[in-house]
């Protein structure tokens, strides 16, 4: 009997967490590093009668449309795969997160499903086990650990389909200017313009521009930021998709200015600014460059967070 109440309190009970937004391939590192941002996705769950939907925030009609929504298909499957009944949630979503538009809302998503399944259904899972299953939905690893984890996360998934992560806290400060243009950009169509074979001369280089771009966050040396962003792999192809980063691309290295990328697989695109650089001055200057390429963008001022989904969770 004590059992039983103690399953019906667990099964009445609200579960909070919150999921950071996150950048992946940060020029070189193609498919195996990301970075957390401080912008969330803030979800609140509690058992109800039937499923349904609060959403507030970037994105709303997307995060409130009940058909094919990612964070509940997500909860379903993992429960469902599991053989645990479903509980029906009554789900309040906060979204800071722009979605479609490379800034890790699909990771964030299903963390989220899964991490509601795991609550709901007991499954006492892992860090390990919730990130390998994340990532085998999303098909890859590196927004996944950025997000669950938080800080500057590295992983590949292994032959055998194991998620290997690891995660380094920068040294220092690292401001941020995240440039989102209106339009989305589908993963599927950023990932078609990719050629099927590189050079070894682009290979080397990438593999030397991502170990100088590791030095740089754990050392705290983003005067090897211009260096260590410089790409060969996905950037030249995705350019013509994601206009913004051609254009901003040419004010790398100016007035405190340290770097520009493709945030994950774009359109959107990250600054990486001087610690002590000036938000307004250089939101300024970016607005005036886009509008005299004939681009106009949202620009949001942001941090690495080492704030992962698992540490709210705790």
């Amino acid at each position: 009997m004590p059992i039983r109440k103690q399953a019906n309190a667990a099964k009445s009970e609200s579960f909070t967490i919150a999921l950071p937004a996150t950048s992946a391939n940060l020029g070189p590192a193609f498919d195996a590093a990301a970075l957390a941002i401080s912008m969330f996705l803030h979800v609140r769950a509690k058992p109800a009668k039937e499923f349904s939907i609060r959403a507030r925030g970037c994105d709303t009609e997307i995060c409130g449309r009940m058909e094919e929504h990612l964070v509940l298909t997500t909860y379903r499957e993992v429960l469902r795969l599991e053989g645990h009944p479903i509980v029906p949630l009554a789900l309040e979503l906060d979204n800071e997160i722009p979605i479609g538009k490379g800034c890790g809302s699909s990771a964030a998503a299903r963390l989220a499903g899964i991490a509601l399944a795991n609550h709901y259904g007991k499954l006492n899972w892992t860090d390990d086990r919730i990130m390998g299953e994340a990532a085998r939905r999303e098909g890859h690893v590196d927004n996944v650990a950025a997000c669950w984890m938080g800080g500057l996360a590295f992983g590949r998934i292994s032959d055998e389909g194991e998620a290997n992560v690891a995660r380094i806290l920068p040294k220092g400060k690292w401001p941020l200017l995240l440039v989102v243009p209106e339009e989305r950009l589908p993963t599927e169509q950023a990932r078609g313009v990719l050629p099927k074979l590189y050079t070894r001369a682009d290979a080397v280089a990438n593999i030397q521009n991502s170990m100088l771009l590791a030095a740089a966050f754990t050392q705290g040396r983003s005067e090897l930021l211009p260096t260590a962003l410089e790409d060969r792999m996905h950037q030249p192809y995705r350019a013509r998709l994601c206009p913004l980063l051609p254009a901003l691309r040419s004010l790398s290295k100016k007035e405190g200015i340290l770097g520009v990328a493709l945030s994950g697989a774009g359109p959107s695109v990250l600054i990486f600014l001087a610690p002590g650089a000036s938000f307004s001055g250089i939101r300024r200057r970016v607005r005036a460059h886009l509008a005299a390429h004939g681009l106009s963008a949202t620009l949001i001022d942001a941090t690495i967070t080492l704030r992962g989904a698992s540490q709210s969770l705790r």
